[in-house]
C-alpha cells in the first residue's frame, strides 16, 4: 500500500511476514533524499546529499558512508565519566564497509 500527501509518501510492503515502511518527506528535510525505514520497533533513517558541480581533477569517487547506532536509542544511557557516545564501534564501522563497497563503480 502506497500513500501520498503532498510532499510525504509512505509505502508499505510485507516480507517474510512482517510489514516494512518507507516513508519520506518528513524527517531530514535538508538533505537531498532520504528515507525512513520502520519494521516493529526497528528504524533506520538513510539520507543522501549531493553536489550539482564536480570535480573535473578528481581521480575517486568522493562518498562516505557513515553508520551511528545511538544507545539512547536501545536504552543505554552512558553512565560514569563519559556522558556523550564516543567513536564508532567496530561494528558501525564494518556496517559502513558493507555499505560503501558495493556501491562504488
Amino acid at each position: 500500500m502506497s500513500t501520498v500527501a503532498g510532499r510525504i509518501a509512505t509505502v508499505s510492503v510485507e516480507v517474510g511476514g512482517q510489514e516494512i515502511v518507507f516513508e519520506t518527506g518528513k524527517l531530514a528535510k535538508q538533505a537531498d533524499g532520504a528515507v525512513l525505514c520502520r519494521s516493529g520497533e526497528t528504524m533506520i533513517l538513510a539520507t543522501a546529499v549531493g553536489r550539482a558541480d564536480t570535480r573535473p581533477d578528481a581521480d575517486f569517487f568522493p562518498l562516505t558512508v557513515d553508520v551511528e547506532e545511538r544507545m539512547y536509542a536501545a536504552g543505554k544511557i552512558p553512565g560514569g565519566f563519559f556522558k556523550r557516545e564516543g567513536r564508532a564501534s567496530e561494528r558501525a564501522t564494518l556496517t559502513a564497509r558493507m555499505i560503501d563497497r558495493p556501491i562504488r563503480p
